[in-house]
């Protein structure tokens, strides 16, 4: 029997003055499921695995894999794992296996096996005299010039890319909520200010209720989400010239990525700016100022002020307020030329009812990669009514969880152990719910 329950709508804007914004409201929360139809093909192989480092056998996670002299990529999840699919005629090329700070490896494809591979990398040691001495000594004059750069360094055609985006909600260490999709992405040139355009191409969903304890939660601007992250594309969400002097820069340490030498520049916000604003690490390639990667995240220092940046209707008896919210960023480069490869938000908020002991802890993920493009024509560009709103609920597009081979030849990113035994789970729930319903 459906149950009414508050429910948190998260919605990330990702903007210097507020990026994640949640709305309540009460919903009817229907049990349903539905199967999809195979999609399978039989025109590609398909290869899983492990990427290690190879002297601690530690797994490296978002490690980048990629067949050689193609746009067709895919990434290791949070604990190494990958799902690579790659076309039959394409099975006598390497596959490229690169990790910040590791030395990049190429397979043969042919001798992967379709399951258990394991790949490890070598640790990449920068030795001093190999730094560039012409670099900037000044940390904010590198950030400005790689600004600066930007539109020579990054893709100039407008792109079709095809990624793969999944959101999960967890109610402390438990999935309750899982979300997918393959969508297809207009990337316009990175030295127009005109923004990206989203169409959704195949989507599922899996969610038991019932692990939400009084609360249903929801995320509205799915891959809108992370793209945004791309701080190249939309450097005013963050680095604006207006912005920049709010933020100290400094060198942190040096480190490499597929044999170039990059800097690690950390900044801050300057202790006379009360607004919250970030915090974090840029990857800088140091001979030809290019932004490889970005790890950063939101300044929480009151929780009263980033209730208000973030909480936007509740009901009047609880209080939510995030306590954590991270950015990550990474971009690929073909042919002397970079563009976006994978970003994922993380937020991890609370929620007190004001007649429980206990409030209740919940964290939010959503990740994309991109796993294949191709470069178009502006005309290619989809029309208003087949791309998806900035205020898309991916939950609720989505009817079900589907099969294995749902996604047929697309690649996705491996699902973690966990999010495999929640979706089990959640489906025998489903079904013995439809059953007691009948």
């Amino acid at each position: 029997m459906p149950q009414i329950t508050p429910s948190f709508f998260l919605k990330p804007k990702f903007n210097v003055l507020q990026f994640l914004a949640i709305s309540i409201f009460v919903m009817m929360l229907p049990l349903e499921t539905m199967a999809f139809q195979q999609n399978a093909s039989a025109d590609y192989n398909e290869y899983s695995g492990e990427v290690k480092e190879a002297s601690s056998n530690k797994s490296l996670v978002f490690a980048t894999l990629t067949v050689e002299g193609t746009n067709i990529s895919t990434i290791t999840n949070t604990e190494g794992n990958f799902l690579l699919k790659v076309p039959k005629d394409l099975t006598d090329k390497n596959v490229v296996v690169s990790f910040l700070g590791y030395k990049t490896k190429m397979v043969p494809i042919s001798s992967l096996q379709p399951e258990k591979n394991e790949i490890s990398l070598e640790v990449s040691v920068t030795q001093l005299s190999e730094i560039n001495i012409n670099a900037p000594k000044d940390a904010l004059a590198l950030v400005r010039e790689t600004l600066k750069n930007r539109d020579d360094n990054y893709f100039k055609d407008p792109s079709l890319m095809t990624a793969f985006y999944r959101e999960t909600i967890k109610r402390r260490r438990r999935n309750v909520s899982l979300a997918e999709a393959v969508v297809n992405i207009y990337k316009t040139p990175y030295d127009i200010g005109r923004d990206d355009a989203v169409e959704l191409y195949k989507a599922r969903k899996s969610t038991d209720y019932s692990k939400l304890d009084t609360v249903a939660l929801k995320l509205q601007g799915g891959p809108y989400n992370t793209l945004y992250v791309d701080l190249m594309k939309y450097p005013e969400y963050i680095f604006s010239e207006e912005t920049l002097p709010n933020y100290k820069f400094a060198f942190d340490r040096s480190t490499t990525t597929n044999d170039r030498l990059i800097y690690v520049i950390r900044f801050d916000q300057r202790e006379n700016v009360l607004e919250p604003l970030y915090s974090g690490e840029l990857y800088i390639d140091v001979e030809n100022k290019v932004l490889t990667g970005a790890i950063f995240s939101l300044n929480i220092t009151d929780e009263d002020l980033a209730a208000d940046l973030f909480v936007r209707r509740k009901p009047a008896k609880v209080d939510v307020w995030p306590t954590e919210v991270s950015y990550r960023v990474d971009y690929r480069e073909k042919d002397g030329k970079w563009y976006y490869g994978y970003s994922s938000v993380f937020m991890e908020f609370k929620v007190d009812w004001e007649d429980k002991w206990f409030n209740s802890q919940y964290s939010m993920t959503a990740e994309m990669a991109i796993t294949d493009w191709e470069s178009v024509s502006k005309t290619e560009r989809p029309k208003y009514r087949q791309r998806i709103r900035k205020s898309i609920i991916l939950s609720d597009e989505a009817s079900g969880f589907s099969d294995p081979d749902f996604w047929g030849e697309y690649n996705i990113i491996e699902p973690e152990k966990s999010i495999e035994s929640a979706i089990r789970k959640i489906q025998r729930q489903l079904r013995r719910a439809e059953r007691n319903s009948d």
